[in-house]
């Protein structure tokens, strides 16, 4: 009965523009997580001059509206495609959050060694490794198609949207105004919300896998 009412509850948020915004924002926050990729974006662009950091976090931005937004659109033709059914989605994407909030809880990087050492040469890093796969990436992906498995008004859509582009542009203004916090405060200030940060959706995420394993 409790987890109708929470998806109902869900529905019903997602049905109103406004409420599908913020939902869509703050779901996809602590997962995307900016203020994490902060220390990141700094190191790959201490040797670029300030328009041109400025340049490449608005790339970032951007791409990772695209990602997003595309994920959100044809996320579901994806599914129908390979056969898969929304109770399995959420199985998969509440294993993928579990895994990212554990990651956090460790302090393991988002990147793999090999990718963090093709990033220190690389002249454009803004889609790669940035936005995919630091910022938008599985756990987000599987988050907004999620949302949009939820959707079924003109209006939802547009709010989901409207939270992604706001949320496109609170990156982009963290990663240009977050040069003086990690040049007085360093990287690991800004790491410690991931570490507090990572039980708190760990525990939903594996909360929805008995409800997923139900429907």
């Amino acid at each position: 009965m409790e987890i109708m009412n929470a998806q109902l509850a869900l529905e019903h948020v997602l049905h109103d523009l406004p409420g599908a915004a913020t939902a869509t924002f703050l779901a996809l926050f602590p997962i995307v997580n900016p203020l994490g990729g902060i220390p990141v974006f700094f190191t790959l662009t201490a040797d670029f001059a300030p328009e041109e950091r400025r340049h490449t976090a608005l790339k970032t931005a951007l791409y990772v509206i695209a990602i997003l937004v595309t994920f959100m659109l044809f996320g579901r033709f994806v599914l129908n495609f390979f056969g898969i059914s929304l109770p399995v989605l959420k199985i998969a994407g509440g294993l993928i959050v579990a895994n990212t909030a554990w990651g956090m809880v460790t302090g393991s990087s988002r990147m793999t060694t090999a990718e963090s050492s093709e990033a220190l040469t690389k002249e454009d890093i803004s889609l790669t490794p940035m936005a995919m796969p630091m910022l938008s990436g599985p756990g987000s992906i599987g988050v907004v198609m999620g949302l949009a498995a939820q959707a079924d008004h003109f209006l939802s859509y547009v709010g989901m949207v409207i939270g992604i582009v706001a949320l496109g542009l609170t990156v982009y203004l963290l990663l240009c105004l977050g040069g003086p916090f990690v040049k007085r405060l360093g990287p690991g200030p800004l790491v410690l919300p991931r570490w507090r940060s990572g039980p708190g959706y760990a525990f939903p995420a594996t909360a929805q896998l008995p409800a997923s394993l139900s429907s």
